[in-house]
């Protein structure tokens, strides 16, 4: 037996008995074994009083908060006694021991952090954060004409909403007992804030900027702000197919695009300092999010569609999805990816960065770029025959020294080649690098009557 993501050993009880029940109880739930080794097996020097069990049972409730009760019972393994403390997952998280939460992660305790503390507990709820009341702000500082815009979006998707601006917030639970709600400020303030920060650059090498901008709106009007400036630095190109009407051709699928940056500022995490990024280079953008995905989804599962949507903001999100800015959760990766497969564009990466998350799309090549490929691949090309000469030429060199040691001007004429300090450093100096040639005289390369001649490396070499 051996310890799991359920099941831990303990050779006596201690508050680490207790910090390991409190970490189940956060979790999915499980047993601690107390009086065994770490490989599960009894321990000799074990024993259970009359009052040890009924005791442990009281310290563990006096030391949780809040406190939690676990099952407790004597059970014999390999004829000794031992006793199993069991939890089950507990309804209201996150459960504490000495003012600290910890989580079970597999096999080991996790010191959970202030952040975690609090998504533990809003997943509890069924929650979020931006459904908390706003204690900065108020009515006065969201703008009653943006929510009718949103109303008016709505009822041309199909919506029937008959109440006013206020009513319509107290509806969508966007105002709470005549009290803003985190949602109602990002989706409708007046004013520009850091808290929604989104910068944004051209660059035309990874250090040199050519364009920058930064929108501080609430978070529907920096949708549009954020495709403009993508919109602005992107190649666009038209296609004549011989019918009346030209194509334009964008460098990215712009439908992907859209998708990204929607998908960026409903589920950014808010509560982080970090701002919100997008980079443009002349072939790529980087987009980079503040917010570390869920503990229960990783990569793998996003990338594969194998996970339960979870919006970060479930407000914000909802109230986007009966605006139609987003179609549906949790399915956005996937079609992103359709977009470029369609294209036959270069697959988007998606990587966890610091604490955030980084989306890079790879779009289509201009054609000074395709240009600059193909003189790079023509340059390639022109050094590899460079290459292939030298070295036949030192494969003469070679097999000219075979039968006698010569001077420059000697293996320069029986080559037919011109110019000697072409011959030294083209031809001559790499065979001497390589420790194939030699110099007769090697103390004093000047010499008058300096020759070249094999060595035993260069003697092997035209043996093979």
């Amino acid at each position: 037996m051996t310890e799991t993501q359920h099941i831990e050993f303990k050779p006596n009880f201690n508050e680490d008995v207790i910090e390991t029940l409190v970490a189940f109880a956060n979790a999915k739930g499980g047993k601690v074994l107390v009086g065994v080794d770490n490989r599960g097996k009894p321990i000799k020097n074990f024993t259970i009083g009359t009052e040890s069990l009924q005791n442990w049972i009281n310290e563990i409730k006096n030391k949780t908060q809040p406190q939690i009760i676990p099952d407790a019972y004597i059970e014999a393994v390999d004829n000794k006694e031992i006793v199993v403390f069991e939890v089950q997952e507990y309804p209201i998280k996150p459960v504490a021991t000495r003012g600290k939460y910890y989580k079970r992660v597999k096999n080991s305790n996790h010191l959970l952090s202030t952040m975690e503390v609090v998504n533990l507990h809003l997943q509890t709820i069924n929650s979020s954060w931006d459904a908390y009341p706003d204690a900065i702000h108020s009515l006065n500082d969201i703008s009653l004409e943006k929510v009718q815009a949103a109303i008016e979006e709505m009822r041309k998707n199909g919506l029937t909403i008959t109440e006013t601006p206020i009513e319509f917030l107290q509806k969508k639970d966007l105002l709470r007992g005549g009290q803003l709600t985190n949602a109602a400020y990002l989706l409708f303030k007046t004013n520009d804030s850091f808290l929604t920060s989104i910068e944004l650059g051209r660059f035309q090498t990874p250090i040199i900027i050519k364009d920058t901008a930064r929108t501080k709106a609430d978070v529907l009007t920096e949708i549009e702000d954020v495709l403009a400036f993508v919109r602005k630095h992107t190649n666009k190109r038209m296609i004549f197919t011989g019918e009346a009407k030209r194509i334009e051709k964008w460098q990215y699928p712009m439908e992907a695009i859209r998708e990204i940056v929607t998908n960026m500022i409903i589920h950014r995490d808010y509560r982080s300092t970090a701002d919100s990024i997008v980079k443009i280079f002349d072939n790529k953008i980087e987009f980079y999010n503040p917010g570390k995905l869920p503990e229960e989804i990783t990569l793998e599962n996003l990338l594969s569609g194998n996970y339960k949507s979870n919006p970060r903001n479930k407000l914000i999100a909802d109230i986007c999805k009966d605006m139609r800015i987003i179609e549906k959760y949790g399915s956005g990766i996937g079609r992103i990816r359709d977009y470029f497969k369609n294209e036959v564009l270069p697959e988007p990466k998606f990587e966890l960065i610091s604490d955030g998350f980084q989306v890079t799309v790879f779009g289509e090549e201009t054609a000074q770029e395709r240009e600059q490929e193909r003189e790079q691949e023509r340059e390639q090309e022109r050094e590899q025959e460079r290459e292939q000469e030298r070295d036949e030429h030192i494969k003469k060199i070679l097999n000219l020294l075979s039968s006698d040691k010569k001077t420059i001007s000697e293996l320069m004429k029986q080559l037919a080649l011109n110019g000697r300090r072409n011959f030294l450093y083209t031809y001559l100096y790499p065979a001497i690098k390589a420790g194939y040639i030699t110099m007769l005289y090697p103390d004093n390369p000047k010499h008058r009557g300096q020759k070249y001649l094999l060595t035993e490396k260069g003697k092997n070499f035209i043996k093979k």
